[in-house]
Order: C-alpha cells, then structure tokens, then sequence
C-alpha cells in the first residue's frame, strides 16, 4: 500500500510517443491539449525535479507557457488542458497509502481515486474519505476543492479530516521546494498553505505530493439503497411542481446528523423530457442495521419515498437504463440492504468519456416556485422542445447536516445549504478536430442556468435562497458579463469571504503564478489581504 522505497523515475511522454494522444487529454474530451511533453511523476522528489526543469525550460510555442497538474482528470473547463499548454505534470501513478505513525495520520498520495480510497483504504483501515461518487475521480483535485459525497450528512467534507499536506512549490528564484504545511503548524504561512487545500481548488498554489487525514470516518456496516425512475410520458407540470418542490422541503425539515433522516443522502437526476422518452432519476443511501420498518434506517428511507414518491405523482420504476451518470440499478426499487462497500461498488460511475459542460448552485432554501417553473420550461415542456439530448441533465443532491455543523477551520465557507445542484450536458465529438454541435449544448445548459437563477442575476448569488458555487464544479461563464449579470464577481460566488486570505496564500507560495488558469486564485499585493 505504501510507496515503494525506490520510486521509478519519472516518463517523459513527447508528441511521437504511443501514449501522448491519451494522456494529452483528460476524462472531458472537450478539452485535448497540444503540450510539449507530459511528464508522469512517481514520488515527492520526482515532482519537484520534474516541475524545477518544467519552469526553467523556454516555451518553444511562446503561445503555450503554462504548467498544469493531473491526478484524475476530471477538470471541468481546461485547467489543465487548454490551448496555452505547455507541460502536464500527470501524478496519477502516486497512488499510494499508508499509515504514517510520525503524523498520526493516514498518508494519501495525490494520484489515488475515489475508488482507491474505498477499495484499498476501507479494507485496510475500516475506515474512508467521505468522497464522491465517481470512482475514477483523483484525490488531487477532489480534496482541494472541499470534496463529498454520499457520506457527507453523516461525516462532512474530505477537508474535515484533513491534517496536513505536502506541497511542492516554485519560489521568485523559479526554485522548487517541498513543504509540508499542517493544520496546528506554529508558522502562520504554513497554516495558510494548509488552510488553502481544505477547499481553495486545485491549479493555484503548487503540485500536491501528500495529504494526510487524522481520524478519518468510519463506513457504515450496512446501507439501505433505492434507485428509481420515473417516466416523462405522462408526467405533467403539477407531477414536476410536487416532486422537486417536496425534494426540498424534505431536506430543509431533515438537517440533524444524528437521526437516519439527517444522514440519508440522495440523488435526484432531472433529464431532458426529451419528447417524453427519458425517465427521472432517483438514487438514495441511508445507514441501516437490518431491513425491517421497525430500524431507524428503514423508517427514514420509507419516510422519505413516502414524501417524494407519493401518490400525488405516476408510479416509479426500476432504473433500468443509464441516468446521466449513473449506470443502471434494475434490483433496486425496493430498498435493498448491502455491505457499504458492495453498495458503493453499486453506484460507482462516470460515465462514458465524452464531451461536457458543467454548473453549480448551493441552496439554502427549497427551490421557488419561479425555479421550479424554469426548469420545468427548460427541460423540453416549453423552450428547447426541439432539443432531443437524453444526457441534459440538472441534478439535485442533498447537503448539509454534518457538513453545516460548526466546522475546523476550511476554506469551504458554504456551511449552511441544504442541496446543491450540478447543471450537466454531454456530447460526443465525432474526432478530434471536430468538436460536435458544442454550441447547441452548451447554449442549452447557459440558458437553462441563467432562467433558473434570472431574480438574480442568472447565477445563484450568495443571498439568502442561494449560496454561490462549487469550485470543483467550475465555470468560466461565471466570469463572463453576459451570462452573470449579478454584482458579486466569480470569486464571492465559488469563495465569499475567504477569498482574501487565499490571495494572500496565493502571493505567499506562487509568488511568479505559475499555476494559473482561467479561474485560479489572483495574489494579493496588501499583506493584510
């Protein structure tokens, strides 16, 4: 499990070589990069030799300077592969844990996935990262951007657990340091470096070597799992109005970790009626000691469908197809008791490799009617009626509870939602010069967006219905002028109050920014932010 004591040396991967047209791109197929070499790094002192020769080499396309990191690539816009691309430093093959017992922690490296932590850290330990649901996703880029997932209302976020981290970063003399910066480090800069991962995103400040997590949660035994759909055809206005505003009131009522209510999690997945040939999407997990009504699991999980899955709207079905993300679940309608881990196997997915579009809103509040009435108009009942895209998608996950408890600390400053939505839409590119019907897509998923959140702005401000935006979930529409017209600047969306103090972190250890991208942290010149 840990890393080896002789790390293999670093593999330059060049334009001639078999594996560059894979590796030049990431799980996005929107986004394929053009960039001199990718370099795949095995350990610490591999990062730093790979990105001290990265920062000292000149461009040869003066058009392409930037260094950008890799652990799972799943990165949204082109972070990491864009045109302006001149080396990925691809830790993926740091993939190791292992209990460090000088730290008191377990080690991580940066390259594990979501998968690696609950088939190889569980098993080990009994114990897991409260981490999202796509198996592939990497640990780099999840944990900085403040990662959940299914066991977040009952444990909270990644960077709860987070202790410390190793970081290696450019000084002004374009030298490279290793540094490990920890939560109760006596230097106030280490603390911000520290402080800067539990949720300031990926791409700003260095190349993450090592995370460490103290106490990290334990599974439960056994969860309660459902999955359903139910059928555009026949599902009227008043069928859409019942379901996503009872979805809502329900988690504004149930925000107690302690009860099975206040630790159930979900998945509603809203497609695009698609001329009435899609289905709806439902996915939920509670924690459960047996299957019978009388455990609190059960009774929290059949609560729930009461008030969700009522009779006010058509029977569900099985999901007996992919919805969006999510593969197929046929034997689960009725809630079914697994292992945790078996059941986590179960809902693993990311899909296939294609093109995407992405968009968040956290919500303080269940939705307006004014947002129940946009989607419904944009999900094909009365705008885009000619758009025929079975993977557009608005998907609604439950938050909050153990997440909103008063926190260590974190640069995650959305501490008192109740959902958050993910805006997605996928397309294939028939090749890699030829994008596909991009425009169509995305113009789908920014009218839809802006409709939604049109009382302010069209993006969910931080006020007192919305909360502002997930930064693992980013979008550079949100620096654009036409498509938010609010007055509060993508920073405050993705990072209110905090901002500030990751300017000063960003002008502390990037000091040249030679991590930068669209939507990185921008330095602070005034020290005291």
């Amino acid at each position: 499990m840990s890393s080896p004591e002789t790390p293999a040396p670093a593999v330059t991967v060049a334009p001639a070589d078999v594996r560059y047209p894979a590796l030049s791109r990431g799980f996005n197929q929107r986004w394929i990069a053009r960039p001199e070499y990718v370099r795949m790094v095995t350990s610490p002192r591999g990062v730093v030799r790979a990105l001290s020769e990265a920062v000292n080499q000149p461009a040869v396309d003066p058009a392409r300077t930037r260094v950008t990191v890799r652990s799972g690539g799943h990165c949204y816009e082109d972070f990491v592969c864009g045109d302006d691309v001149r080396v990925i430093l691809d830790v993926s093959p740091m993939c190791g844990m292992h209990y460090d017992p000088d730290m008191e922690a377990w080690c991580v490296e940066p390259g594990a996935t979501n998968w690696h932590v609950y088939s190889h850290l569980f098993p080990l330990s009994g114990r897991t990262l409260p981490a999202g649901s796509c198996y592939s996703v990497g640990l780099g880029g999840h944990i900085t951007g403040g990662g959940y997932g299914l066991l977040s209302r009952q444990a909270g976020l990644t960077v709860d657990y987070l202790y410390a981290v190793e970081v290696a970063v450019v000084t002004d003399r374009r030298t490279v340091e290793l540094v490990v910066a920890t939560r109760d480090s006596p230097d106030p800069d280490l603390r911000d470096l520290w402080w800067a991962h539990t949720g300031g995103g990926g791409g700003n400040f260095g190349v993450v070597t090592r995370f460490w997590f103290r106490d990290p949660p334990a599974p439960p035994r056994r969860v309660l799992v459902t999955a359903r759909t139910w059928s555009w055809q026949g599902f009227t206005q008043k069928h859409f109005t019942h379901l996503v505003s009872s979805y809502g009131e329900y988690f504004a009522a149930h925000q107690d970790p302690a009860t099975a209510a206040g630790r159930l999690f979900t998945l509603l997945t809203l497609t695009h009626s698609n001329q009435g040939t899609n289905n709806i999407g439902l996915v939920a997990q509670v924690n459960a000691d047996g299957d019978d009504p009388g455990d609190e699991g059960v009774a929290a999980m059949l609560g729930f469908l009461d008030t969700v899955d009522s009779d006010a709207i058509p029977t569900s079905g099985p999901m007996l197809s992919s919805v969006a993300e999510h593969g197929p679940i046929p034997d689960a309608w009725k809630p079914r008791l697994m292992p945790w881990l078996t059941a986590t196997q179960a809902l693993n997915s990311s899909g296939e490799n294609r093109c995407g579009k992405y968009k968040s809103a956290y919500l303080r509040r269940p939705f307006s009617g004014r947002q129940i009435q946009a989607m419904w108009d944009y999900l094909g009942n009365t705008h885009y009626t000619d758009y025929t895209n079975p993977e557009a998608v608005i998907q609604i996950d439950s938050y909050g509870s153990a997440i909103n408890r008063p926190p260590r600390d974190t640069a995650v400053p959305q501490r008192d939602s109740i959902l958050k939505m993910q805006y997605q839409v996928y397309w294939r590119r028939p090749s890699d010069t030829d994008p596909g019907d991009a425009a169509r897509h995305v113009a789908w998923i920014r009218d839809t967006y802006q409709a939604t959140f049109a009382d302010t702005g069209g993006v969910p401000i931080v006020g007192s219905r919305t909360d502002g935006c997930y930064i693992n979930y980013p979008d550079v529409d949100l620096n654009d002028p036409e498509w938010n017209t609010s007055n509060q600047p993508w920073s405050q969306l993705y990072y209110k109050d905090a901002y500030p103090r990751l300017q000063r972190a960003k002008a502390r250890w990037d000091p040249l920014n030679i991590f930068r991208h669209q939507q990185s942290i921008e330095a602070s010149s005034d020290p005291a932010g």
